[in-house]
């Protein structure tokens, strides 16, 4: 059995529905990556740019929600996720983010009404942090990854892009604690659809993991670190990636950064290092599909500074 079945995001795609966008699909081989035969799935046009509101919506509907609302730690992508369920729902949210979270997320956070504490250099600073006022509050912690429920909401884009393009032989999605790859690998589990995960190489907890075949601790730094900067691949999402098969290829922030102009170059896009990175693997040959395979790379997140993507930076 796999721990996230196609049932669980099923029920999850009926349970979040109408709140999420349906986001659109691009056929972009030729343009972006000389390989004909490449879609892109633009979830970073999902609510508040990126893929996140799937799950942390689809686990605050399923929980009661105390008084104390809606908590999270973030490297940004996540807790705005969670910021905009809580205000969709009509209660409090508490946040916390590391030092390496751009000012971009973190404004837009705010402007969404929560309250936003900065805590730590990276992701695991901040978790902890959010742990001990949990406590205190008894809100409810929304984890960003490392939740059945959130694999499930994630795992509702997988079963979205199939609907909009049928069979695909190569899914491509960046991997950061492992919440939207690992829906993903549960969507498309026990299919002929080989799931991929791209990391960045100064952080990369699944590929690490995959070589001592377990989760291990690793390094955080790069380009990426603030939204695919987990120091410890998620327990539930490390067992849901290796149930289905998933296997992992690294970037490096070079080819990050080149993905992200491309982007801007070919289809005007604002994507964030961490929405490039699947992509990167694509356009920088860390990943070489068969000539006649049909791929999907997942774009999922767009919270970046556009003037510096437009400037090549």
């Amino acid at each position: 059995m796999h721990p996230v079945s196609r049932d669980r995001i099923d029920q999850a795609a009926e349970r979040i529905g109408s709140r999420m966008r349906y986001t659109p699909t691009v056929s972009a081989g030729s343009d972006l990556f000389g390989h004909h035969d490449v879609v892109c799935k633009l979830e970073l046009l999902q609510h508040t740019g990126s893929f996140k509101p799937r799950g942390a919506m689809n686990r605050a509907l399923i929980e009661t929600i105390p008084a104390a609302g809606l908590t999270a730690a973030s490297g940004g992508n996540h807790g705005l996720a969670v910021a905009w369920s809580a205000r969709e729902l009509g209660v409090p949210a508490e946040v916390f983010v590391p030092e390496v979270s751009p000012a971009t997320k973190v404004d837009a956070l705010r402007a969404l009404g929560a309250t936003v504490h900065v805590a730590g250099a990276l992701y695991d600073d901040a978790l902890a942090a959010c742990r001990l006022r949990q406590a205190e509050t008894g809100a409810l912690d929304i984890h960003a990854y490392d939740h059945l429920d959130t694999i499930a909401g994630a795992g509702t884009l997988a079963r979205e892009l199939e609907e909009q393009v049928g069979t695909i032989d190569v899914v491509l999605v960046s991997l950061g604690g492992g919440g939207l790859s690992s829906g993903v690998a549960a969507w498309f589990a026990d299919t002929d659809t080989q799931v991929v995960t791209v990391e960045p190489e100064h952080s990369q907890c699944f590929a690490a993991a995959h070589a001592a075949r377990e989760p291990v601790d690793v390094p955080v730094s790069g380009r990426a670190a603030d939204s695919l900067g987990a120091k410890r691949i998620g327990t539930t999402n490390w067992h849901v990636l290796t149930a289905a098969g998933a296997s992992p290829v690294t970037v490096t922030d070079q080819a990050i950064a080149d993905a992200q102009h491309q982007f801007w170059k070919h289809l005007r896009l604002i994507v964030e290092p961490g929405g490039a990175a699947a992509a990167a693997a694509l356009m920088s040959g860390a990943f070489a599909p068969q000539p006649d395979q049909r791929v999907a790379v997942i774009v999922c997140g767009a919270n970046a500074d556009p003037a510096k993507i437009a400037a090549g930076e």
